[in-house]
């Protein structure tokens, strides 16, 4: 990977985890429990039940893309970085900037 491609890289990876810091403070706020002696209704608490599952498994899914994004860029100057971790064939440049992070060659993806 050229030096040109890896800063642009980096920049699109701290960009990325900034977005993700947003969101997870954002999604903590949202999956926070009603009090019990709220009187939001029968049908409300429902709704609030099923929506706080779907947003806890927002909060997960971006805490563990952050950590990993976080990971890859401590680690970005290991000499493995950019190369498939199943086949090691280097992950065309174009795929990590469209989805930072990712570890798979879009053959290994499939």
């Amino acid at each position: 990977m050229q030096e040109t491609q890896k800063e642009a890289l980096v920049q699109k990876m701290h960009a990325e985890v900034g977005r993700l810091k947003t969101e997870v403070v954002r999604l903590k706020e949202v999956t926070k429990p009603v009090a019990p002696d709220d009187s939001i209704g029968r049908l409300s608490r429902m709704d609030n039940i099923v929506n706080n599952s779907v947003n806890t498994a927002a909060l997960t899914k971006a805490e563990s893309r952050l950590a990993g994004l976080e990971y890859l860029l401590r680690n970005i100057d290991d000499p493995d970085f950019g190369y498939c971790v199943e086949c090691g064939e280097p992950i065309p440049h174009e795929r990590l900037m469209a989805i930072p992070g990712v570890r798979l060659c879009i053959q290994c993806a499939e």
